[in-house]
């Protein structure tokens, strides 16, 4: 499968055309979900930037806490970090506050931003505020990676073992519960708080071939290491252990189907990494001596395809790129996104 199949990447392939490459960055693009850099003068670390925006979550009226922005403005950031095993320098901030809300507001996304950085222990350093139409917040994390230790998306192999940092289900549960007009009780926002995964990334790092986060959805993420590792995944799919309850409860209630809470693109930020069969047990002890659980998911395999093994013994080899290209082929409607979504993993024979 090819990386330009996905809408997405083909985009970011067309900006990175238009930049001079620079000389000091160690990965290429898609390989990593932060930045690494190499520092005249530092023979032992590589700096690990990265930079993301929430703006369309707050538009869309996902997102109607300001705590809740401003965590997730955080985390994205810090997942990042995770993603590639940094260890924090801290956090700069770019934010674009609607002059139209009450002060309340604005005081809201403040501590949404310093509870994240006080849970990944680090901190806001800096950075600019500006007043306009709209809420926009983007934040840009730093970060030190030993070079000895450099984990990317890609170097996952046949017969490695795919592990997660947490359960899936909440973001996607949201968001469902937001697009169906369902009442907040029917899934509090503060249900959607995920974790800095700061510690996590610095165990795989030690242990692990390759790890992603799943910013954009469990199935999203699985298919672009697919693209890129040219391996595919034999995915276990028992919706019972792999979401988070919040979200099993919501799918009973509402009827949706528990693949649903995994394909859809509002994620947990959570990080999924694949671990050598001869390394599987070390890692496993070494995180329960740090008191971290992660949830295995299934193995690598050689066919190029992500095969979701489900408890019925059906097993489907789906081809997710429609997930991923969807919403951009509905120009972002919204309306339209969740019947359509629906009917095409339902086309797909998903349980």
């Amino acid at each position: 499968m090819k990386m330009d199949e996905i809408i997405e990447n083909r985009m970011i392939d067309r900006w990175v055309r238009g930049f001079t490459s620079p000389a000091n960055r160690v990965n290429a693009a898609h390989e990593t979900d932060a930045e690494l850099v190499e520092m005249a003068g530092c023979a032992d670390s590589f700096l690990a930037v990265t930079i993301d925006t929430v703006a369309e979550e707050i538009a869309e009226g996902i997102y109607r806490d300001p705590f809740t922005a401003g965590w997730i403005s955080v985390v994205a950031s810090l997942n990042d970090l995770s993603a590639v095993g940094a260890d924090p320098l801290g956090l700069v901030v770019a934010v674009t506050l609607d002059g139209a809300k009450p002060p309340d507001f604005h005081a809201g996304v403040a501590k949404g931003m310093d509870a994240a950085c006080r849970a990944g222990n680090t901190a806001i350093l800096g950075g600019d505020t500006n007043f306009g139409d709209r809420t926009v917040l983007t934040s840009s994390a730093l970060g030190l990676v030993p070079k000895l230790r450099i984990i990317t998306r890609r170097g996952c192999r046949p017969g490695d073992v795919v592990y997660a940092s947490g359960p899936f289900g909440a973001g996607n549960a949201l968001g469902l519960a937001r697009l169906s007009g369902l009442p907040d009780a029917a899934f509090p926002e503060n249900l959607y708080r995920p974790a800095p995964r700061i510690a996590e990334g610095k165990l795989i790092r030690e242990y692990a071939n390759c790890c992603m986060d799943t910013s954009d959805g469990l199935f999203a993420t699985l298919d672009q290491l697919l693209r890129l590792n040219d391996v595919g995944f034999r995915v276990e799919c028992d919706w019972q252990k792999l979401l988070c309850e919040p979200a099993l409860v919501l799918g009973r209630k509402s009827g949706v189907p528990g693949w649903a809470f995994a394909a859809a693109p509002h994620g947990e930020f959570e990080l999924v990494a694949t671990v050598a069969p001869d390394r599987e047990q070390e890692f496993l002890t070494a995180a329960s001596t740090q008191g971290k659980q992660f949830t295995r998911l299934g193995t690598v395999q050689e066919k190029p395809a992500v095969t979701l093994v489900f408890p019925s013994g059906k097993a489907v080899d789906a081809d997710l790129a429609p997930f991923r290209n969807l919403l951009f082929e509905l120009g972002g409607d919204l309306k339209r996104y969740q019947s359509e979504f629906l009917r095409l993993g339902a086309r797909l024979g998903l349980e």
